[in-house]
């Protein structure tokens, strides 16, 4: 298989697992979304950055994924019933990213004038994250929805970042606001059982 098609595969599986947890009732398979949703931009930053650098921002998404998993783990209320309906249902989430997807590919086709450095499969994939993770951000409520938006939007800047930027120091960075965002959404989900607790 050549690198073309792992590109255009990692770009499906950041729209896939993108789109999954933008529907998703059950947390847990929102975090493996999410931990899958960093395979694929393992995959697109490889294009730019070197292979240990890639595996470091990759090995950063799983951190992510365990400190919320572990946080969600020990308040899983704040992701709410199970038989509760979205506060936006799942039919209306389909069709605003059925909107989102025919602006992307607007902007996507639009954007070999104004991003020529950066491959389309990046372009694409890039996009999508910025796209899917804001559309989380404006529907969302909890806690984890909230932070996993803001870790899709932050992922598609990195992967248009990548192929400007190929420093170890701005890698590292990037790493440790991920773990921020990590950290600090664990603290919003846990933070009124500990009010309870007290």
């Amino acid at each position: 298989m050549g690198s073309e098609q792992v590109l255009i595969g990692a770009v499906i599986l950041v729209s896939l697992t993108s789109l999954y947890i933008l529907i998703s009732r059950d947390w847990r398979l929102s975090i493996a979304a999410l931990a899958l949703q960093y395979i694929g931009i393992f995959l697109l930053v490889n294009i730019s950055w070197p292979l240990e650098m890639a595996v470091a921002k990759m090995v950063a998404g799983w951190m992510v994924g365990a400190i919320l998993g572990i946080a969600m783990s020990s308040a899983p209320e704040a992701w709410g019933e199970k038989g509760v309906s979205l506060p936006f249902g799942s039919w209306f989430r389909l069709i605003a990213t059925g909107i989102l997807a025919l602006t992307i590919i607007s902007l996507v086709l639009r954007s070999e004038t104004w991003l020529t450095t950066i491959s389309a499969p990046a372009r694409w994939g890039s996009f999508i994250l910025i796209g899917m993770g804001l559309l989380q951000l404006s529907l969302a409520s909890q806690p984890l929805r909230v932070t996993i938006g803001l870790l899709t939007t932050l992922s598609g800047f990195e992967i248009i970042y990548a192929a400007v930027e190929s420093s170890t120091l701005v890698t590292g960075l990037l790493a440790g606001v991920n773990l921020g965002l990590a950290l600090v959404g664990a603290y919003l989900i846990l933070a009124p059982a500990m009010e309870a607790a007290e």
